[in-house]
């Protein structure tokens, strides 16, 4: 789903396309694979596609927002060009998407479902009614509707928004999920109900009546920068917007625009400082979306549209974190991808890092040292959870029959951002080592990459350094389990005053230590809140921690508290663990599964599919 050839020439290789095209998958019939090229491995062990036969651009999306049948139905004309001689067929991700009819430069094509697979979908394997040549290219339109059960789309009933009048609708296509909605640079035309806005990750294009339906308005959008297909999203909701910076809005219902607007006013210097930092912003616009409290993320880079989550909405420097994590995807990630999620890390790492630079240039050094101390505490939660033998836990980890939904963890951006840290001490500092990010940047931007690649250009930047890069221990920081070859001291070190004198950020990781160390008496943790107040808190990260804290002491009167934040927001970074930490403590279990149950439907499909793992409810 990567857009139009951006001005510095063609991509040198191939994204994750919006439906991933290519060779036929093992599931298909021989003949199938025949014609496809012959039975290759497949590159990317998500998908069934094997982009190096046929390639796919220059996307035009037009589809109708239905409320009532919780549907979007339309068509998705797409550019493919052959990368084999004698190409017959391609083959598209879709799960859950009814497909009606499929034309190859306006003539009938035949199509057919492969065998369902559980978490990458179905194989759409299309019949050229004619043969293509290497480098020739052909129009390939899809007649879909996506299924109610599409887990990119989450539909809410106005009882489930903020104002509580209108529908609302949004997308989530990271990871794979973009393939539910539509088979899939890109041009996008939305039908909505004329009450409500529609917002995409591309630039806006204008408005217009829908000249088939009166009560419906017509929304154009056009995205010429080449994105990958889980960066397409897709909002619709009475939204209102506020102007914060000479390139930025803020979106939100009107009962949370003003107080967004408010707090998200330092993204222009944010967007500034990575400028300066790794080069110029190519996007053009840089808006804000703030959507419904079930948003299982922090915050998804959307290209144009950075969607987060309303947990952020508590007046200190936690969110300064998240928005300068999402800004800096813009050149981490959004410019330069990881070309299958075994390398997440190369987006993920990468961007924290940045993030961290960022908050360095604004706050000080020692707020940048800081952080990268808390997220080393993360990593270490992170890697006490799935234990350090677990495969999931390498930097590069095989995902071979592995949804990667569920393996989904702090491990790509922590173990990421350490290996980048403990190589800028390594490499000279990090005045020497942003030149290096800055090069990477427009070495790759446009282009989608595996470790391999950076791993080269690294050793090419410092060819007087490769005596020095010789002596890392590559096999042990991309190949192995648990923590990474380094020792704490290698990345930063901090001294944390009184409590009393604490910021937020120094109370998170105060709690973030004690969620290390074996439970407290229940003793412990009723000092603590007679002393500290913590129950008054309602900054997020700081309020996670202490009900984690109190849940793991077996503190009983804070089970309602830990319920009610498990389900008033759906950002699994806060709900997962506190319904695992909830379903561990045997007083509560079955209230915690009895509330999972009560609230399922209004979650987001991911989140409800892993909570209901984690407890036991998946099946």
């Amino acid at each position: 789903h990567r857009g139009t050839t951006p001005p510095s020439g063609p991509r040198a290789s191939s994204p994750r396309p919006i439906a991933a095209v290519g060779g036929a998958p093992a599931a298909l019939p021989a003949a199938a694979r025949h014609r496809a090229g012959g039975a290759r491995a497949m590159a990317d062990p998500c998908s069934f596609a094997s982009p190096d036969c046929c390639r796919t651009r220059h996307l035009y999306l037009r589809c109708r927002a239905d409320f009532g049948a919780q549907a979007l139905r339309g068509t998705a004309a797409f550019t493919a060009r052959a990368e084999r001689e004698a190409l017959r067929c391609l083959v598209l991700d879709s799960r859950d998407v009814q497909v009606f009819k499929v034309t190859v430069n306006g003539q009938d094509a035949k199509f057919v479902f492969g065998e369902k697979h559980s978490y990458k979908g179905t194989p759409l394997e299309i019949t050229f009614p004619f043969e293509l040549r290497r480098g020739q290219e052909a129009v390939i339109e899809i007649s879909f509707e996506s299924s109610p059960k599409s887990s990119a789309l989450q539909w809410f009933t106005p009882e489930q928004t903020s104002g509580k009048k209108h529908p609302f609708l949004f997308s989530q296509c990271q990871y794979s999920c973009c393939r539910t909605w539509s088979p899939l640079q890109s041009v996008y035309v939305i039908s909505v109900p004329k009450e409500l806005v529609a917002l995409m990750s591309a630039n806006r294009d204008g408005e217009m009546p829908d000249p088939e339906d009166s009560s419906r308005k017509i929304y154009h959008f056009s995205q010429n920068v080449p994105i990958p297909c889980y960066l397409i999203a897709l909002v619709v909701g009475a939204l209102e917007s506020r102007k914060i910076g000479p390139r930025t809005l803020v979106w939100a219902e009107k009962e949370l625009v003003d107080k967004s607007a408010y707090e998200f006013a330092e993204a222009e210097d944010m967007l500034k400082t990575a400028e300066d930092l790794v080069g110029p912003y190519v996007w053009g616009q840089y808006d804000l979306l703030v959507l419904p409290p079930s948003f299982p993320y922090g915050g998804m880079e959307n290209p144009c549209l950075t969607f987060v989550t309303p947990t952020l909405l508590a007046g200190d420097r936690s969110l300064s974190s998240v928005i300068a994590h999402e800004i800096s995807h813009s050149w981490t990630g959004n410019l330069v991808t990881n070309k299958t999620w075994e390398h997440f890390w190369l987006n993920e790492g990468h961007t924290v890092y940045l993030e961290r630079r960022i908050g360095g240039r604004l706050f000080g050094e020692q707020f940048r040292h800081f952080h990268a101390l808390g997220g080393w505490r993360e990593l270490q939660n992170t890697i006490n959870t799935y234990g350090d033998k677990n495969p999931i836990t390498n930097l590069v980890p095989d995902l071979s029959d592995v949804d990667p939904d569920v393996a989904y963890s702090s491990v790509p951006y922590e173990k990421g951002f350490a290996l980048l840290f403990y190589l800028e001490q390594l490499l000279g500092g990090q005045d020497i080592f942003i030149g290096f990010l800055k090069a990477y940047v427009q070495q790759f931007a446009y282009k989608s990459i595996v470790t391999e690649d950076w791993k080269k250009f690294l050793y090419s930047y410092f060819k007087d350094k490769v005596d020095i890069l010789d002596k890392v221990d590559w096999n042990s920081w991309f190949h192995a389990p648990g923590m990474p070859p380094a020792k704490e001291s290698d990345l930063c070190s901090f001294s944390s005053g009184d409590l009393k004198e604490m910021s937020s950020h120094q109370l998170v990781e105060f709690l973030a230590l004690l969620l290390l160390e074996p439970p407290l008496p229940v003793s412990h943790v009723k000092r603590m809140q007679e002393v500290y107040d913590f129950n008054a808190i309602h900054n997020s990260e700081i309020r996670f921690r202490w009900l984690r804290l109190c849940i793991k002491s077996r503190w009983e009167e804070a089970i309602p508290l830990a319920l009610k934040m498990a389900t008033d927001q759906g950002r699994m970074k806060f709900t997962r663990p506190l319904f695992r930490d909830l379903y561990n403590f045997d007083k509560c279990r079955d209230l915690a599964v009895k509330t999972f149950l009560e609230h399922r439907a209004s979650m987001h499909p991911v989140t409800s599919m892993l909570v209901g793992k984690d407890l036991k409810q998946d099946q």
